[in-house]
């Protein structure tokens, strides 16, 4: 007799437990319900790519991008990859339906994303992910770029997430401040610098000298990194180093219309913070990152930008500026690390009991009526003792028990938390609005 393969799990794939799963789904629910009441439309792309496009689109090495193939397949079939982001085939998309949308387009977007990069703690395979972008032709506003952040902070503040600050730059200022200082490769730098919160200024000082820097240049790119403020004063600080460059003039004032909005609409959630640089090539202006108050080794949760280019068909181009929460991530640490909880592993709300296996149908007419007024319930899977039935509504975390014909009247319903049992009607009957669904809430 053969033994039974072991199951193991994939790492870097998650899957949720039940009570976990319901986080996720209320979670998914405040971004989805935040993103329209900014009138934001849905969309939904294709999971696969060309691979030369996902590689020329921001993708690297370090990406390990999917390859899609069939089992019994040719060669071809190889050209095909899992979409790394939803900023790449959000672009094509826009390409390929420019003339069935209305511009500005705003978007919203939640599905999955594949990276081949090594699992570790915050750090997936596959992956949620949930992003909003305007796109326009030719030309897009800058004040969309100071909604973005608006946007996001709308949406942490609705959930359990905790402290949060969103840190924004403009990539035009490192790029015409290295240009200033005599810094030609400015892609480069830009990555090293993006590397200062894993590896610290020594090193990057170091990568910096070694990709052709004086000590001198490198000094001041760790300077200009160094800068953060909650207000305007980033502007007089940069000036103070005394670099000039048109570049960065566009940049500072760009930047200060962005904190200026965050101080009049989400005052302390947004700051300028000039370390951070993002690395994918395609972003060309302000950009993003949201880090968890306590929680700042995990780095950001929420990232994105501006991009002017990656969207073009030759004869328009569709700028663009897009930020994307990382919903996997977040609940990695969120669950993992039992920082919230869900009041139940079930949406039920009410459980109906069976007196005998006889009285089934009325125990399902019962629960008919709840659930045509919005009620979730279910009915008991068995006619065991009341007792174990109780005992079954507790360990799934359902409130109420509700006895069909226990009373003289009729019908009766037991909070099991607090032990009052009551008369109720099928027709009338409700739970506070309090117990109608799992509560979502944070731990510590």
């Amino acid at each position: 007799m053969s033994t039974p393969a072991k199951i193991t799990p994939i790492s870097g794939f998650p899957e949720y437990l039940p009570a976990e799963r319901i986080v996720e789904q209320r979670f998914l629910d405040v971004i989805r319900e935040t993103f329209e009441l900014h009138g934001f439309s849905s969309i939904e792309t294709r999971s696969i790519e060309p691979v030369d496009r996902l590689l020329g689109k921001g993708g690297d090495a370090d990406k390990e991008i999917y390859a899609v193939s069939r089992l019994a397949g040719d060669e071809d079939d190889a050209k095909w990859g899992l979409h790394f982001d939803l900023t790449v085939p959000f672009a094509r998309y826009v390409l390929e339906n420019s003339g069935k949308l209305q511009f500005p387009f705003r978007r919203y977007q939640i599905q999955r994303a594949w990276r081949g990069e090594r699992p570790q703690e915050g750090r997936y395979r596959e992956f949620t992910q949930a992003d909003i972008d305007v796109v326009d032709v030719g030309e897009l506003s800058p004040h969309f770029e100071a909604e973005m952040p608006l946007v996001i902070a709308d949406v942490f503040s609705k959930f359990p997430v905790g402290e949060f600050v969103i840190q924004v730059n403009n990539r035009k200022i490192p790029n015409g401040f290295y240009q200033g200082i005599g810094l030609t490769d400015v892609i480069g730098t830009l990555r090293i610098v993006d590397k200062l919160d894993k590896i610290g200024p020594d090193k990057v000082k170091e990568l910096l000298v070694e990709s052709g820097a004086t000590p001198q240049q490198a000094d001041q790119c760790l300077a200009l990194a160094e800068i953060r403020s909650e207000d305007l004063s980033f502007v007089d600080r940069v000036r103070s180093l005394g670099v000039e460059h048109p570049l960065l003039d566009e940049g500072l004032e760009s930047l200060a219309n962005v904190i200026r909005t965050g101080l009049a609409h989400a005052p302390g959630r947004i700051v300028a913070d000039l370390r951070i640089a993002r690395g994918l090539d395609y972003y060309t202006g302000t950009v993003y990152e949201t880090q968890f108050v306590g929680h700042e080794d995990w780095g950001s949760f929420c990232s994105g930008g501006r991009y002017d280019a990656l969207a073009s068909d030759g004869r328009n181009t569709y700028p663009g500026v897009g930020i994307s929460i990382g919903v996997t991530r977040i609940l990695g640490l969120l669950i993992g690390r039992g920082l919230v909880t869900a009041s139940r592993s079930t949406p039920a709300a009410v459980l109906v009991a069976l007196k005998d296996d006889e009285s089934r149908d009325a125990a399902v007419a019962v629960a008919t009526a709840l659930r045509s007024r919005g009620i979730a319930c279910e009915v008991a899977p068995t006619a065991a003792k009341f007792g174990k039935q109780i005992r079954y509504a507790e360990r799934r975390g359902i409130p109420y028990v509700w006895f069909p014909g226990a009373g003289e009247p009729g019908d009766e319903v037991k909070d099991i938390r607090s032990g009052e049992q009551v008369p109720a009607d099928a027709a009338a009957w409700s739970p506070p609005a309090a117990d109608l669904m799992p509560a979502i809430t944070r731990t510590s």
